[in-house]
Formats: structure tokens, C-alpha cells, sequence
């Protein structure tokens, strides 16, 4: 209950790989959830919310669409620039008490300035473009709250990953690395292997989202909510294999290499995952209560292996990808004397 009735809350987007499990979650814990979601049908909405057609990029459809709904909190899920967020405070000024954004970790300083991140490392990324555009949507949205109030709450999360894909920094998504695994083809690392990462479950993740809906004090608030289980990308490589009952053969290719194949990977890696990420979770611990993280990549990535192997047609392969990988690894081969 929420100021004696239920909490209504807006998902912009809500049926992605994060929000899927955010929606599961809010609709568990009573809460009043619409999807504003242009890319669904009404069979395709999870039992128990409401579907608000619409295009949130269209300020004037949208608003339309949204009539005189008012909301205790509303997640936006899909901004990715600033013109973006302009719309969002145009259209939920007065009609929301809190705005969570989305936002992103890779957002977070690279090369990194200290090993530990928590919510006060500053903000810079000169290797991805998508980061530095989520850096200037926060900037946005921190001084429409200091100036003049609006009810902004940031979110930062990391690799979150759910069942229905394989988290790797290369191949992963589809079955293509599984596939790959199973053939007896080389995987690709990025660098030697040995820097450390955090992966969390989407669950994990939802719980804490979800915690910090309709919560005024997290106003003008920014917090990550990642897992504390750091790992080796080697080890969570031979974690996949393991999964699958496969010991891995990797092939560690510097990011640059990588990088010069394929730009959009390659921005990936060196603005974000080339580097060591071990978060401080200290802050969204304190402002939700009793949240943890439980769900361990063994287990996580199990789950993974076990959605994909319940339907031959999930098993997708992409075979450019392959081929790409294949190239890169016979680059390296050639370099080396």
C-alpha cells in the first residue's frame, strides 16, 4: 500500500532484458504497473498490468495517450539521449512524484581513477558514444532538479543479464558462443582475462529498483545496483562452458585488435568492459532494505543454458558473427612470430 492505496507506477518500455524482471517483480509486491509500449500487443503484457499505447518520442501522441494519469513513479527504460529526457520532464512535470532514469555504468570514469566504484565516481567515457549521451541525459536531469525541482532519481546498472541471453562481451546474446563452445572453436577474450567483473541477475537487480520506487528521498538521488560476486572474464567464461559441460578454449585478443575488426564491439570493451568493474553497493543497501544480491553466475548462467536448451528454435547462431570471430582469431594467429 502506498499513502493508503496501491502505488501506480509507469514503465516506459517494461518488457526489455532488466525491465522484464522489474515488472514481474512490482506486479508480485501489489503494485498498480502500466507499460507505455508501442511494440506490444495486449497479449504480450504480463497478467496483472496495463498496456498505454504510444510513441513517448511523439511529445503530442503521447500525451494524448496518457490523458490524466498521474504516477507515484515513473522508470524510463529507453532514453538514450537528451532530447529524449526533454520530452519525458515535459510530459510527467506535475503528473509524477519521482522519475527514475535509467541510466548506465559505463557511464562511470575510463580509464578508471581507483578499483572501487560507488555513486560519486566521476562521469567520463572518451571511447563510447552511448555513455557519454546517458552522461548528458544525468547532466540534464541534475540541473532540472536543482533549478527547479523535478523529482529525478538515477539508476546505474551494469552487465545485468536475464534467461533469455548468454552475457559475454563477445558472441554472447544468442546460442552463437554456446554453438561455438560445443564445436570445439576458440572463444575470445578480450585482453589476458584476468580483469575482474561483475555480472548480476536481472532479479537481483529488480530488487532493488523496485525497492526504490515511490521513495522521496531518493530525489535527486543516483545509485548502481550490481551484484557483489566479482569474477575474471576467464572465469566466467569457464563458467559458460561449464554450464554447457564444455571446458573452453580461449583465445585472449587484445581490445585494439578487436576493436579495429569491429568498432561497435570495440567501443564496447574499451569503454567499459577492457576495465576492471567492482562496485561499492553500499548506498542502494542502505536505502533498501535488506537487499542482496543471491543469484551466483553459476547458477544464473545455468539458468541461461537450461532457457535455450527447453526450445531447439531459441538456439540461434549468427553465423556473421562467427565468421568475424573466426577473422579476428587468425589475425592474431598471424602476429604472432
Amino acid at each position: 500500500m502506498f499513502w493508503g492505496r496501491l502505488m501506480r507506477v509507469l514503465f516506459i518500455g517494461g518488457t526489455g532484458n532488466i525491465s522484464t524482471a522489474c515488472t514481474k517483480l512490482a506486479l508480485e509486491r501489489g503494485i498498480d504497473i502500466s507499460l507505455f509500449n508501442r511494440g506490444i500487443s495486449p497479449g504480450e503484457v504480463p497478467r496483472g498490468a496495463n498496456l498505454i499505447r504510444g510513441d513517448i518520442r511523439d511529445e503530442r501522441q503521447a500525451a494524448l495517450a496518457l490523458g490524466r494519469l498521474e504516477f507515484d513513479a515513473v522508470v524510463e527504460w529507453v532514453a538514450y539521449e537528451p532530447s529524449h529526457i526533454e520530452i519525458d520532464i515535459n510530459l510527467f512535470r506535475g503528473r509524477t512524484r519521482q522519475y527514475v532514469f535509467i541510466s548506465t555504468a559505463s557511464a562511470y570514469q575510463k580509464p578508471p581513477g581507483h578499483y572501487l566504484i560507488t555513486e560519486e565516481t566521476p562521469l567520463s567515457n572518451p571511447f563510447w558514444q552511448y555513455s557519454r549521451d546517458k552522461i548528458a541525459c544525468e547532466e540534464l536531469l541534475d540541473r532540472v532538479h536543482r533549478e527547479s525541482g523535478f523529482p529525478a532519481t538515477i539508476v546505474r546498472p551494469s552487465l545485468t543479464y536475464g534467461e533469455t541471453w548468454i552475457p559475454a562481451a563477445i558472441g554472447g546474446h544468442d546460442y552463437t558462443l554456446i554453438d561455438r563452445m560445443k564445436k570445439g572453436k576458440e572463444i575470445i577474450v578480450h585482453g589476458d582475462g584476468q580483469s575482474l567483473w561483475t555480472l548480476t541477475h536481472n532479479t537481483d537487480f529488480a530488487k532493488g529498483l523496485v525497492g526504490l520506487l515511490g521513495r522521496a528521498e531518493a530525489t535527486g538521488e543516483r545509485y548502481h545496483i550490481t551484484s557483489d560476486e566479482v569474477l575474471t572474464w576467464d572465469r566466467i567464461y569457464r563458467a559458460i562452458g561449464r554450464a554447457a559441460g564444455i571446458e573452453p578454449d580461449l583465445a585472449h585478443i587484445p581490445s585494439e585488435l578487436i576493436h579495429a575488426f569491429d568498432a561497435r564491439i570495440g567501443a564496447g570493451l574499451l569503454g567499459d568492459k577492457a576495465y576492471s568493474a567492482i562496485f561499492d553497493n553500499s548506498k542502494i543497501k542502505r536505502a533498501v532494505a535488506g537487499f542482496r544480491a543471491t543469484v551466483s553466475f553459476d547458477e544464473g548462467i545455468r539458468k541461461c543454458l537450461d532457457w535455450f536448451e527447453a526450445d531447439p528454435a531459441r538456439k540461434t547462431v549468427n553465423e556473421a558473427s562467427n565468421r568475424l570471430m573466426d577473422r579476428m582469431i587468425e589475425a592474431y594467429g598471424k602476429a604472432w612470430p
